[in-house]
């Protein structure tokens, strides 16, 4: 089937102009201005904006919290509506199993089925043994050319020690997996947790004091001068404050390849909504923890001039009511995470474009073509591009709603940006050129999506420059 979309204003990272699509099959095949093919059908995108399918690189469809369970791959269609046509989910390491093994079992039991968008798979490391350092360096080959390390979570299977994340550096760098880190300090979190339980401060609020961003700073310059010591590029995920972005900020100047995303809620919400009454505020507890309006600013400042690279939603989509009332009594208790995939590109778009925070190409490059860059999926998803995956949004900017749950496909009973203003909406969605969303609604199928594998060495290893020792080689 062939598809022209005409008279839409293109944008890329880089540019925006008002032209013509082309699309046969899958791919886009010429772009220009006043095409003329014999095609199937045609579109007149006339005062709508067209921009590449979303890349989200932070999703939690197979996430278990204590025994709970996030929804999964059947609520997909909620990325696609969104205008994510590819998302990248963290798979936990199952014990005994390779990192390979766990997501190729995965893949096949809870989402080739169900997938309504394409996808990509990072491996978490659970069980850092000999056995799984030599594996890291296949990984590739699978397709799956990043790992995550959890420095967070003392006494669950997913926590990771520095021995652990300085082997896997080690063994990451010369295949060119890219190593992230969910960094805050396990130790230090535990301790103020305890501390709060026993003084009978177990509401939401507390989640936040007993993570202070410096538990957040602290494990990032660890983090960092570890992959420094390991000579090794490090992508620290979903970034909360302000000194935290200094810190990557400042590291990387240095020379040390250190990168970093920050998320949609880090940008528009803060601490205070974990005190709303009647547990409410269990609705706002993740991990790192919501921070302050100076916090915000300033993230939008570092998105804007790419101190920080990318934006995703760290989607988890947790019940409020079934599940995070598990913490009525204990904060700790509470599952952490807030779902969001759907609302990514309407966020970035009301309040970052549309208040003058970033413009049309930096938005682009923050949701789609940096992190399929970061990812190796750059040769396929993330631009609008002949060759490239026709994974097509046609943006209606004149379009205003308000965000509600009620009509979200999360599948969950609430939604974080309940009640806010939503500027612009996703009209028409094509994955691999075929219609997904039209008129705003889901019309595609389940198992629609494909597996979509990464390849080695991704953005996190251009340019790469070798980090100085700690000591100097002497020159005798």
């Amino acid at each position: 089937m062939s598809l022209l979309i005409k008279n839409g204003t293109i944008v890329t990272a880089v540019d925006e102009f008002i032209g013509d699509i082309l699309i046969d099959g899958e791919k886009i095949v010429a772009i220009g201005k006043e095409l003329n093919f014999p095609v199937s059908q045609v579109i007149d995108a006339t005062g709508k904006y067209v921009l590449p399918g979303g890349v989200d690189q932070h999703v939690h469809y197979s996430f278990d919290f204590k025994g709970e369970k996030v929804r999964g791959f059947e609520t997909s269609n909620a990325a696609i509506v969104g205008g994510t046509t590819t998302v990248i989910e963290f798979v936990n390491q199952e014990a005994g199993k390779g990192i390979a093994e766990t997501i190729i079992d995965y893949d096949k039991k809870e989402v080739s089925d169900l997938a309504m968008v394409d996808y990509s798979f990072h491996g978490v490391v659970c069980e850092p043994t000999d056995a799984l350092f030599r594996e890291i360096p296949s990984l590739p080959s699978k397709g799956i050319p990043t790992i995550k390390l959890f420095m967070a979570y003392k006494g669950l299977p997913f926590h990771s020690d520095d021995e652990a994340l300085f082997k896997a550096l080690k063994a990451s760098k010369d295949a060119g997996v890219t190593v992230m880190v969910h960094a805050e300090n396990a130790v230090v979190i535990d301790t103020l947790q305890k501390e709060c339980i026993a003084n009978g401060q177990t509401e939401p609020y507390y989640h936040a004091l007993s993570r202070p961003t410096l538990v957040e700073i602290e494990a990032t310059q660890r983090a960092i001068n570890l992959a420094a010591l390991a000579e090794a590029p490090i992508y620290i995920v979903h970034v909360t404050a302000k000194e935290v972005m200094e810190t990557i900020r400042s590291s990387h100047n240095k020379g040390i390849p250190v990168y970093g995303e920050t998320c949609t809620h880090y940008l528009m919400l803060d601490k205070e909504d974990l005190a709303k009454p009647n547990f409410e505020g269990a609705k706002y507890v993740c991990s790192p923890a919501l921070r302050t309006e100076d916090d915000r600013n300033a993230l939008w400042e570092a998105i804007n001039n790419g101190w920080l690279n990318s934006v995703s939603s760290d989607h988890c989509g947790f019940n409020w009511e079934s599940q995070k009332h598990m913490g009525i009594d204990d904060f700790t208790n509470i599952p952490n995470g807030s779902p969001g995939v759907e609302n990514r590109l309407g966020i970035l778009w009301t309040y970052g474009v549309n208040k003058g925070r970033i413009s049309r190409q930096r938005l682009v490059d923050l949701y789609a073509t940096t992190p399929a860059k970061i990812n190796g999926l750059s040769h396929r998803k993330g631009h609008i591009g002949v060759g490239m995956d026709a994974d097509i949004v046609i943006y209606d900017p004149d379009h205003k709603s308000i965000i509600s749950n009620e009509t979200s496909l999360q599948g969950v009973d609430f939604n974080i940006y309940e009640g806010f203003e939503q500027e612009g909406k996703v009209d028409k969605v094509f994955l691999r050129g075929k219609l997904m969303v039209d008129h705003g609604e889901f019309v595609g199928q389940k198992g629609d999506g494909n597996f979509v594998p990464g390849k080695a060495f991704g953005l996190c290893f251009e340019n790469e420059q070798k980090v100085k020792r700690l000591e100097p080689v002497s020159k005798n």
